[in-house]
């Protein structure tokens, strides 16, 4: 409850709120002055709000030499740890540690029950997505990316899209994996969930999917990155 009411205490202040939501979509490591000229602020105050997030550990920093010569600056980072801020106290990373084990525990069936729950899911997130917007019958190809953006920050994704020209390919990045603490016991079981997720997402907007994946966290990669051939 401490650590709880000390995070809350660094995040009521507005200017440090925006700061932390600028460095999850940032995707990398950022300095005093980046941080001081993008909120016009004097760099001794943006060092401040910087130290305050480290303080709960919320970012993290380090001394690097930048290449340009002069004194090394400081980086700072997203955390590793994870920040969970429920009242009363709730255990739901117990919970699905409990669940994952539950399912493997059932051999094959387990498995593909998972599998297809975490596809169902997938799909359930994109039409809760588009149950908030004023559409027309036919989405457009734009619509979508917009709709699979939205739906995949939701889920804490921190996900970058790009298509090509003639919109028969998308690729997704993504910087943040909500499932990567039960994913590090339970890697190959929880990656396999995560991309039908994924398939189930991508499933609920193209006609036909086909997700490839081409880097993976744990496999010591900075993203987990797909190339996904779709019919629009």
């Amino acid at each position: 409850m401490e650590q709880t009411l000390k995070i809350t205490n660094v995040l009521s202040d507005p200017t440090r709120y925006y700061i932390y939501q600028y460095i999850t979509k940032r995707h990398q490591e950022v300095t005093v002055q980046e941080v001081a000229e993008n909120f016009n602020i004097h760099p001794n105050v943006a060092r401040l709000h910087l130290s305050k997030l480290e303080d709960v550990n919320m970012l993290a920093s380090e001394t690097k030499k930048t290449g340009k010569g002069g004194r090394p600056s400081r980086l700072y980072r997203l955390s590793e740890d994870v920040i969970q801020l429920h009242f009363p106290y709730r255990d739901y990373m117990l919970l699905s540690k409990v669940a994952i084990q539950t399912m493997m525990s059932l051999g094959e069936a387990g498995k593909e029950a998972l599998f297809k729950t975490g596809q169902r899911f997938g799909s359930e997130i994109i039409e809760q997505e588009m149950a908030k917007r004023t559409l027309g019958e036919e989405l457009t190809f734009e619509q979508k990316l917009s709709i699979l953006k939205s739906a995949a920050s939701l889920a804490g994704f921190y996900p970058e899209l790009d298509a090509n020209e003639d919109q028969t390919k998308i690729y997704f990045q993504i910087f943040n994996c909500p499932f990567k603490e039960v994913a590090e016991e339970h890697t190959e079981a929880v990656c396999s969930m995560h991309h039908e997720f994924l398939k189930g997402m991508f499933g609920a907007l193209f006609d036909s999917v086909e997700l490839i994946e081409k880097e993976n966290m744990f496999s010591g990669c900075d993203t987990c990155a797909y190339q996904v051939h779709v019919t629009n």
